[in-house]
């Protein structure tokens, strides 16, 4: 895997990686959001680090701001979103038996 890859919607930096966990840096820049997802093989874990962020988990939207987290089940629908106009930086935790980015089912991808 990269270390550092971008994306439309900004980029994500690998931090560390072990048997059943990746640990990423997102950058979300202002507008930018990510696709409508899920996972099979993994949960995630999101901590705000800078800025606030929009969260779809299946049919509910949160809203994070700095310091606040949210865990994503396996399995379920979800999307990140900036809608503000600071850069979001959040802390991705990827936890399970298959750590793999083409575990991603896309819904849509704005």
């Amino acid at each position: 895997m990269k270390n550092f890859v971008k994306k439309k919607w900004g980029s994500y930096e690998v931090i560390n990686e072990g048997k059943k966990y990746t640990v990423k840096k997102l950058i979300v820049e202002p507008d930018g959001q990510l696709s409508l997802q899920s996972h099979e093989g993994r949960s995630e874990h999101w901590l705000v680090a800078q800025g606030e962020a929009e969260v779809i988990i299946n049919d509910e939207t949160f809203n994070l701001t700095e310091n606040q987290h949210i865990f994503i089940p396996q399995g379920a629908k979800h999307r990140l979103a900036n809608r503000g106009d600071q850069t979001l930086i959040v802390i991705e935790m990827w936890f399970g038996e298959l750590l793999d980015e083409n575990d991603i089912k896309r819904y849509d991808d704005l």
